[in-house]
């Protein structure tokens, strides 16, 4: 009876591990695709202005962590779960978490900035004239807080 248990929660455990890694994918793959075609131009007294992603690092590095964590949850996702390989996954489930917090932190600095200015800095705030661009910046930031929910659960071993 006990083993029956212990069966059917190992068995919902690594469903629900790979619904949670399906989700995620799904969204770095959206955060990704947001993001890269984040682009907007403006003309303010006959002066162009043009927004796009890859003009910021920090929204460079954001897409490349997108993209290489989503490239590294497929590959996990097709690995078999029993194998000698399951402590060097766990480890890298948690570096590519740590990555993309840390692209997501770097993104929403800059993304911030552009909002809200720095007057420190002289940097005057952005959004008002780039709606769209801020918009787009902004989705693809929700995205990345589904991604970081969902992978913080699968890398802290709760659903593994």
């Amino acid at each position: 009876m006990i083993l029956a248990l212990d069966s059917s929660l190992s068995k919902a455990k690594k469903i629900c591990s790979v619904i949670l890694r399906i989700l995620a994918i799904c969204a770095m793959v959206s955060a990704a695709i947001v993001m890269a075609t984040s682009h907007e131009k403006i003309t303010i007294f006959s002066v162009s202005f043009e927004a796009n992603y890859s003009r910021t690092p920090a929204f460079k590095y954001f897409f490349v962590a997108n993209i290489g964590g989503s490239v590294y949850s497929i590959v996990v996702l097709f690995l078999p779960r029993k194998t000698s390989l399951s402590r060097l996954i766990l480890i890298s489930d948690l570096v590519v978490t740590m990555v993309l917090t840390s692209s997501v932190s770097a993104a929403l600095a800059v993304a911030h900035v552009g909002k809200k200015g720095n007057s420190h800095a002289g940097r005057l705030p952005i959004c008002a004239q780039l709606h769209n661009f801020c918009n787009q910046v902004g989705g693809a930031l929700i995205a990345a807080f589904v991604v970081m929910e969902n992978s913080l659960c699968v890398a802290s071993g709760l659903v593994a």
